[in-house]
């Protein structure tokens, strides 16, 4: 394979090019080539543009192979993307249109995912001082004045880079991949799939990479069947599957192919789909509402696409939707969320420019409607990340690169208000063509890139924003003049002359709306009688005043409606207390038939919404069901209060506070402390009331604290119980039940990526020896989730073998498993073994010729842990290979033994690290 990156000068022979990177430059002076008089040259673009047709590779944007096609002049600018015609048409389609805007170029796609020419041609006319300032995390005065104005600006989230441990952090250096929550047990985890890069020489990927954003563990799932490699497509989450639809493989292979992962399965299916047909595309975005994935535009080498399609997960079938409304155009490389019922979609490219409009569809009318939004609307980009967290609406990243991309630009989708805030370390990202996934408060952010001539390669490194901070900074007040202002001024809300006349004129009438109470963040709740409530629900929907995060529901006394409200209606009711009861002159029945004639069109104006409010002889009141459920402080600050009064009492030093823990884990239900906390002796004295205190804080029955693991041969516990009667806990992990006495036998969570990617492998009809058997670690794996067809469990530590035999009992296995009770290589079975497991650290090497022994005469599959020091791996497993090829050579046995897999595990310790390497032995 030869690559080359053109310039004026190619002296690389044209025949012995396979992949190509044209910079706007050389695309302008191919152009004056083409366009010129002397025969020659002619006769040497077309002899340049036939290789490429050759070649399979994409014609730079602006040529073709058509010498007779018009000229263009000298100041020719390349143009982005291939040529389209936009449909003026934004009337309701049908599913008997093509909805699709075809090419000027004969059908070809000359879009070269692999380099990201759309995005790179961008790049090429951004300031090169400022793509060197990006690339290398440093740059010119005016990223340093950004940057400076980004810290002025107190409205700022916390972010991190991930530290990766597992699997090189390589594997995430991709762009064009997809993302979504994963779900293992009762924990969520970010699954990417594909794209573009990876380690070495960059290519399409398809790797299946579990990432776990607390800790950093990158896991491969490894699986018997998987997509082909693809970037371009989209990966959607429903219910506990994940589908994966499109993509594009290569530069003619486009894919219309789906794909699905069920959460507690153990490989990728593709799907035979029924219904309309689903045309090929890449760049396309998919959302899911209910069991439906809401598919919209994208790109083939056909055109870019317009329609809206839909699979229906209940019965894998396709179809394409007749919708009323404001129809989109055709675009790709745009983004597409879910929030209840509706989807939005921001931007893309529609051929010609980057776009920056904002639709609604409404999938239970089937109705486009193009947002009309307030505030600093985000600027026109494509191949960037949309996020719903809460009642916002996020955009970050994208291309063209400007000063905005060093921001996340929010919607409080409630208000349709847009407010900027700024990201100090995507300064140092490009979040180009990358993926965005929602974590409880966390948006994990993998992925980026692009390759261009201005700065080369560029991938990004995984981060992390803390989103938690954003509803506080979602703060209005109202000025005199009417507009409605988010306190520390980013973005103000412009409302109509008759809107804010409405507004300044109910201000006098709702002098005793909202009392000062009521001015803090509590959650806020509108007490209505039952008779109002229909209509009240519709105009609070409508209007985005009902707090879709929480229920309504009926009063205590049964004649009222409870609807919880944001702070916006308070805002624009005056900010007291609404209370006002009706006036003798004025009857509900006549502001019913006002309103519900209002309604009708969907034309009721926020003056006459105030107007029926303030007639409803309703209040507000704060919402105590909400409040009591609803955290006030972190259990590391209710921790250091408790222990720092309790310290104040005993007048101990409070220097002591420093040794309490900023972490810990849990097993079952016991919160396990860190060895390094509470060491000083004097916390002995008040050991009695101490525990109970930080079990109080963290939630916890029982309270333990990790010791080391005994260095003898049954590898023993030494947890500390400090809180609770016994150390027997079960614990859930991968859909698997351990039960164990945590203060005799160990657990490793930082196994657990090992533990599941045992479950992945398909052991059907094969027999297994686990030599170090403990609870079960594994065997419960290979049966639980391999399907194993016998495993043999080696095990002598007593307190173990009491764990196992009731684990295996307990996940129903029992007849499967053969419990050996002894030292293994006595005790264990001899050439009945397909594959057999060595998980004791940090070195099996003890029990090698009893695994060698134990395959089949034909051979089988080892799997083997050791600590291995990073430098000395490759040395390590050179090491392994050769001393299993002696031991079979010494047993009479012709094998050749090889590396199949080498899986880092975890860091044991200081450039230590957990290594399992899957050694091959076949028969020769």
């Amino acid at each position: 394979m030869v690559a080359i990156r053109c310039s004026i000068r190619m002296e690389v022979p044209l025949g012995q090019i396979d992949e190509l990177v044209v910079s706007p430059e050389y695309v302008r002076y191919l152009v004056r080539i083409a366009n010129s008089k002397m025969e020659a040259n002619k006769r040497r673009m077309n002899g340049f543009l036939d290789l490429l047709q050759t070649k399979g590779l994409s014609y730079p944007s602006g040529l073709s192979n058509n010498s007779n096609s018009g000229g263009q002049s000298d100041d020719y600018e390349a143009s982005v993307g291939p040529e389209v015609k936009i449909p003026s048409d934004t009337s309701a389609k049908t599913n008997d249109e093509y909805l699709v805007t075809k090419m000027r170029n004969g059908g070809r796609s000359r879009d070269d995912d692999d380099t990201g020419s759309i995005e790179a041609q961008y790049f090429g006319k951004q300031d090169s001082a400022w793509s060197q300032g990006v690339n290398h995390g440093s740059g010119n005065a005016k990223r340093l004045l950004t940057l400076e104005k980004l810290r002025e600006n107190k409205n700022h989230l916390s972010t991190t880079t991930l530290k990766i441990s597992g699997e090189p952090i390589e594997k995430l250096f991709l762009w064009g991949q997809a993302s979504c929550v994963f779900t293992i047990g009762e924990e969520q985890q970010v699954l990417t799939f594909g794209g573009f890069g990876g380690p070495g020489r960059h290519a399409r990927r398809n790797y299946s990479l579990l990432l776990d954003h607390k800790s950093g563990l990158l896991t491969e799932m490894i699986f018997k069947a998987s997509p082909s490699p693809r970037m371009g497509h989209t990966v959607t989450a429903v219910d506990n599957t994940t589908y994966i639809i499109g993509g594009r493989g290569g530069p003619s292979e486009i894919l219309d192919d789906v794909w699905i992962l069920p959460s507690v399965g153990n490989t990728w299916s593709k799907l035979e789909c029924c219904g309309d047909l689903f045309r090929p595309r890449h760049r396309h975005a998919a959302a899911a509402v209910a069991s439906k994935i809401y598919v919209f535009g994208g790109l083939s080498n056909e055109g870019i696409y317009s329609c809206m399609n839909v699979l229906d997960t209940k019965n894998m079938q396709w179809s394409v939707l007749a919708a009323s409304g404001e129809w989109p155009c055709a675009r790709h490389s745009h983004s597409m969320v879910s929030y209840g019922t509706n989807l939005f979609m921001f931007g893309g490219h529609d051929g010609q420019r980057a776009l920056k409009d904002f639709y609604s569809f409404d999938t239970t009318k089937l109705r486009w409607n193009k947002e009309n939004t307030n505030g600093g609307t985000p600027s026109p980009r494509f191949s960037h990340c949309m996020f719903i967290y809460k009642n916002y609406l996020g955009i970050l990243g994208g291309c063209p690169i400007t000063e905005n991309n060093q921001e996340v630009t929010l919607l409080n989708i409630n208000h349709r208000v847009w407010f900027c805030v700024s990201v100090p370390l995507l300064s140092q990202s490009l979040c180009v063509r990358s993926s965005s996934v929602v974590i409880k408060d966390d948006l994990v952010i993998l992925g980026g890139g692009a390759s261009c001539y201005a700065f080369g390669t560029k991938f990004s490194q995984p981060i992390v924003l803390d989103l938690h901070s954003v509803e506080s900074m979602f703060k209005y007040d109202r000025n005199k003049d009417g507009t409605v202002q988010r306190r520390d001024a980013i973005s103000v809300v412009e409302l109509s002359r008759d809107e804010q006349n409405g507004i300044l004129d109910h201000d006098t009438k709702l002098q005793d709306a909202c009392s000062g109470s009521l001015t803090d963040s509590s959650p806020l709740v509108l007490q209505l009688g039952k008779t109002y409530a229909k209509l009240a629900k519709d105009i609070m929907k409508k209007f985005g005043w009902l707090d879709l995060s929480r229920k309504v529901r009926i009063s205590h006394d049964n004649g009222h409606v409870l609807f919880p409200i944001n702070e916006s209606f308070c805002a624009l009711n005056a900010e007291e207390h609404i209370n006002r009861n009706l006036d003798d002159s004025c009857t509900f029945g006549e502001s019913l038939v006002f309103s519900e004639k209002k309604l009708v069109g969907d034309n009721l104006s926020l003056q006459d919404a105030l107007i029926f409010f303030s007639s409803c002889n309703g209040s507000v009141m704060k919402d105590e069901l909400a409040i009591s459920r609803k955290p006030s402080k972190s259990p590391q600050t209710i921790m250091k209060e408790l222990v720092s009064s309790l310290l104040e009492s005993k007048g101990m030093p409070s220097q002591l506070l420093q040794q309490l823990p900023a972490r810990w884990e849990t097993l079952g239900d016991i919160v396990i402390l860190p060895k390094t906390c509470f060491k000083n002796p004097l916390w002995e004295s008040v050991s009695e009331e101490l525990w109970p205190l930080v079990a109080k804080s963290l939630g916890a029955q029982r309270l333990a604290r990790q010791g080391k693991i005994m260095p003898n041969g049954t590898r023993d516990s030494t947890l500390e119980l400090l809180l609770g009667d016994n150390g027997w806990v079960t614990h859930y992990e991968n859909g698997i039940c351990y039960s164990l006495d945590a203060t005799k036998c160990m657990f490793s969570s930082g196994n657990r990526s090992e533990k599941l990617r045992m479950g992945q492998l398909n052991c059907r009809d094969e027999v297994v020896v686990d030599l170090f058997a403990g609870i079960g670690y594994f065997v419960l794996p290979f049966l639980v989730k391999a399907n194993a067809k016998l495993v043999y469990a080696c095990e002598w530590n007593p307190h173990a073998l009491e764990a196992l035999r009731r684990n295996v009992s307990d996940n129903r296995v029992e007849d499967r498993c053969i419990i050996l009770e002894g030292d293994n290589r006595v005790t264990a079975p001899k050439s009945v073994a397909d594959r057999v497991c060595l998980g004791l650290l940090p070195s099996s090497e003890c029990s090698w010729a009893t695994a060698v022994e134990a395959l089949r005469v034909g051979g089988g599959v080892l799997h083997i842990h050791g600590n291995v020091n990073d430098s000395d791996e490759t040395r390590w497993l050179d090491s392994v290979v050769e001393s299993i090829s002696n031991v079979a050579k010494n047993h009479g046995l012709s094998w050749n033994v090889s590396v199949e897999h080498v899986e880092r595990v975890k860091w044991y310790g200081p450039r230590i690290r957990h290594l399992v390497v899957d050694v091959t032995c076949r028969q020769i």
